[in-house]
């Protein structure tokens, strides 16, 4: 049964407004801890929750990144602006905390991942790093970028290498196996979640909606009869 619903129309809402209602629509978002690298090789290292994977052929992700308050770019942007590269880290259950200690807002000198107790391994396709810890890492190359307003940029990365713990991926058959991966997803606020509650629901092809027994098969409501017109009958006279 349907149930009511409250109408927001986004021309009338202020950004934080519309910012809340997303976040809190749009969940859980996988989350990219990017480490890049700037001019003088410097490491940063920041967490997105704006971040998906869009395509496969071309292999695209793309970052979401706010500017800061005074509308210059954050580290990541501008490193990627320079460098043309980064490195997503997937962030797992284990990693949170550590996550976190990334979003601090340090100096551009500050190197997020010692404060955070993180190993730096060197890329193999990008220069910048991925981080040792992590349980997947994707380098990526920067293949667009749309500025959308003036607040915020719209990356797309093209990854060019993978590298996943042996212990979470089939390498023959490549399969990732998620629970090992144990990735936690981004809600609205500050709430986080585990990908731990899992299940299978396999597409269907047309014959297996066909011939599916309830209560697989949705019951729809019976379609009301169609209305005849009725002749009308003229009075004897």
């Amino acid at each position: 049964m349907s149930r009511s619903h409250e109408f927001f129309d986004f021309s009338g809402l202020t950004a934080r407004q519309r910012y809340k209602l997303l976040i809190g629509t749009v969940v859980p978002r996988p989350i990219a801890l990017v480490t890049t690298v700037d001019e003088e090789g410097r490491v940063n290292a920041a967490p997105y929750s704006f971040f998906n994977c869009l395509s496969a052929d071309p292999a695209i992700v793309a970052l979401g990144v706010e500017n800061r308050p005074g509308m210059a770019f954050k580290d990541t942007a501008r490193n990627i602006r320079l460098t043309e590269e980064f490195t997503v880290n997937i962030v797992s259950d284990a990693l949170v905390e550590r996550m976190n200690v990334c979003a601090v807002p340090f100096p551009a000198t500050v190197d997020e991942l010692a404060e955070a107790g993180l190993t730096a391994v060197p890329g193999t396709q990008v220069s910048c790093p991925r981080i040792g810890e992590a349980p997947a890492s994707l380098e990526c190359r920067r293949y667009l970028t749309l500025e959308v307003g003036r607040s915020r940029e719209i990356i797309l990365g093209q990854v060019v290498a993978a590298h996943i713990r042996a212990d979470a991926v089939d390498a023959q058959n490549h399969y990732v196996d998620q629970a090992a991966l144990d990735a936690v997803g981004r809600m609205g606020g500050h709430g986080y979640v585990t990908t731990r509650d899992y299940y299978d629901l396999r597409t269907m092809t047309v014959d297996d909606w066909e011939n599916a027994p309830p209560p697989v098969r949705i019951v729809r409501p019976a379609e009301p009869e169609p209305i005849v017109a009725r002749a009308q009958v003229q009075p004897a006279k």
